[in-house]
């Protein structure tokens, strides 16, 4: 039997949790008895594998009036997969530059501007963190 003591909204409250059956708890709050169920254990739970919806991982979008060189940013921490670009090549704003794979998931890196790719950082098959400098677009 446990005990603990809580505060909500300046208002006490005094909770005794008691026998647990199953995913069945007894608890008592202020006296008054209640039967609560639980959600399944993790161990118990079966994971299911969902899809999560992300737009293109992309850097925080920059004004068009934009210029000078500027690097795009590994959003994330991952693996470069492919380099779609080379050094030399005009590219668009939200134009993909290399794709990165993090969490099992492939993800688009865009250019942030419209520009030409002064400098690629990376490579094929190379592990980056979070923020590093992936290519330059001047």
């Amino acid at each position: 039997m446990k005990e603990y003591k809580y505060t909500i909204n300046g208002n006490e409250y005094k909770v005794t949790i008691g026998e647990i059956e199953g995913n069945i708890a007894n608890v008592e709050v202020n006296g008054t008895a209640y039967k609560v169920e639980m959600e399944q254990k993790a161990e118990e739970a079966k994971p299911v594998a969902r899809p999560v919806a992300r737009p293109a991982a992309t850097p925080a979008a920059r004004p068009a009036t934009n210029t000078g060189k500027s690097a795009v940013k590994s959003p994330l921490p991952g693996v470069i997969l492919d380099i779609k670009v080379n050094v030399g090549d005009t590219v668009k704003r939200g134009q993909t530059v290399l794709i990165l794979e993090a969490m099992k998931m492939e993800n688009n890196i865009n250019a942030d501007k419209d520009g030409k790719i002064t400098a690629i950082n990376v490579k094929a098959g190379e592990s980056v963190l979070e923020g590093t400098d992936l290519v330059v677009i001047e």
